[in-house]
């Protein structure tokens, strides 16, 4: 009866526990989808607030994927912005955002 109870309680908390975004996955996004158009890197990202980033993650990164969308010069990046990609990597990218803002006080590694 203790084993089952442990196997039940310890399959829980694995099922149950919420998967959470890493920052360096958001980081390799970035450095992967993001850098070819927003040369600056670091001071792009550092240039908008974590409140501003935050706003443009929300609903798994729609009005940032809808901001770019509707630029004429971010058409390189239309066909990952429509992707299922995007949406799955999504909430990493928002956590390197807000981790990197203007506000937070943090400065990536030149990784």
């Amino acid at each position: 009866m203790n084993k089952v109870f442990l196997l039940f309680i310890t399959f829980s908390i694995l099922c149950l526990s919420p998967v959470s975004a890493a920052v360096y996955k958001g980081q390799r996004v970035f450095v992967k989808k993001c850098v070819k158009c927003h040369d600056a890197g670091q001071a792009f990202i550092a240039k908008k607030k974590i409140r501003t980033w935050k706003k443009l993650m929300k609903k798994k990164g729609k009005p940032l994927a809808d901001l770019h969308l509707k630029s004429q010069k971010a058409k390189e990046s239309w066909n990952y912005f429509k992707s299922s990609t995007y949406y799955r990597k999504s909430r990493h990218l928002k956590q390197f955002l807000v981790e990197y803002a203007k506000d937070s006080g943090n400065v990536p590694a030149c990784d």
